[in-house]
């Protein structure tokens, strides 16, 4: 269960069950959370409890076993799959003497190892700052590098207020950055609108196979991995379907269930291109337990970022595992409603592109 790990921490890792009906499926991803992020689990601790306790989120018996088991395997780390209040954070530092994480700390890490152009990096570390703010428990040691203590401490001024302005300037200093690119991004597709190109964004939970999708339509070289996460930054591509029509593709970040409300606002800007889009493929992984869950999740997304009224294209992905042939299905309308294919080996690709431009005919004519 624990294998391809490839350096870093070594963590105990934490899940509590609260009657969540996923919950067993909830810890093989959160593992591989973990794993996507670079560290190693060394053990997994459960238990059951009606609520979070309000000092130590697992109960102080718990939090004896989590100290124990960090003594036992002298791990640098405990991660938890829940949200942890930063009270609930220092105090199971103290007890277990050593680093804490929450979900949300864990995610956040995870998209700053995978953000690659700059205003994914500028969204990340806004992200990481917002969620930041409410903790400011170690110190922040690169800000005091930063101001180097002359002339920026206030007379009086603790630490903590100091910490708290530097954090307050960085973040305004991020959202200034931001608002240039997203005026960059905003020009070009009003150009691309001023052509009257058709634009489809890729969407999907996490690991569905979205850029493998992407790379095999457009022959792009855009990084691909059995991993949570392995794209967080979108990227556009013109696509011809055949000689008479064209499209612009985009791919997007992996949707996840319990996506911290932070990155959501704060990645809004990076899915603009979802947004404004005219059609989504929703991609699915066809062999997942947990499929219609995570379709659940990304709808849930979505809706949260406006792109409820869009209508999309169901791709269900990965069908080589299953021996599963290719097919076109439609709906009692015979509007085409699902296409199956398998990205990796191109299976069902010609499906999808006759799909895509009769949906372009489809939109053409309801204008």
């Amino acid at each position: 269960m624990f294998e391809r790990h490839q350096g870093g921490d070594e963590a105990i890792l934490v899940c509590l069950d609260f009657g969540e009906p996923d919950y067993r499926d909830g810890i093989d991803e959160f593992v591989e959370l973990v794993k996507s992020a670079g560290v190693k689990p060394l053990q997994i601790i459960e238990g059951k409890r009606q609520r979070p306790d309000p000092a130590y989120f697992a109960g102080s018996g718990k939090a004896d076993e989590i100290a124990q088991a960090v003594a036992e395997h002298q791990a640098q780390l405990v991660i938890f799959n829940h949200q942890l209040s930063p009270a609930q954070e220092r105090n199971l530092e103290k007890k277990a003497q050593c680093r804490v994480l929450d979900r949300t700390t864990l995610i956040l890490d995870i998209f700053a190892q995978r953000a690659r152009t700059a205003e994914g990096k500028l969204q990340v570390e806004l992200a990481q700052l917002a969620h930041i703010q409410t903790r400011l428990i170690r110190g922040w040691t690169h800000l005091e590098r930063q101001k180097g203590g002359v002339g920026l401490r206030g007379p009086g001024e603790s630490q903590l207020e100091t910490d708290r302005r530097l954090i307050g300037i960085r973040v305004k200093r991020l959202k200034d950055q931001l608002v240039v690119v997203q005026k960059q991004r905003a020009t070009q597709r009003k150009a691309r609108d001023r052509n009257g190109q058709f634009t489809v964004s890729i969407v999907g939970y996490t690991n569905a196979g979205k850029s493998t999708l992407f790379n095999a339509l457009t022959k792009a070289k855009i990084y691909v991995a059995d991993q949570l996460f392995a794209t967080l930054d979108t990227t556009s591509r013109k696509l011809f379907l055949d000689a008479e029509h064209s499209i612009v593709l985009s791919d997007t970040v992996g949707f996840i269930r319990q996506l911290p409300h932070t990155l959501v606002a704060a990645f809004r800007a990076t899915l603009e291109e979802t947004i404004n889009a005219d059609l989504l493929l929703h991609v699915v992984d066809i062999n997942h337990p947990m499929r219609d869950l995570q379709i659940a999740e990304v709808n849930k997304v979505l809706t949260e970022i406006g792109a409820e009224h869009i209508p999309q294209l169901m791709v269900f992905n990965k069908i080589d595992q299953k021996s599963l042939p290719a097919e076109m299905l439609r709906d009692e309308y015979d509007k085409i409603q699902t296409v199956k294919l398998s990205a990796i080996h191109g299976d069902g690709l010609d499906l999808l592109r006759a799909a895509l431009i009769e949906a372009m005919s489809q939109s053409q004519k309801e204008e």
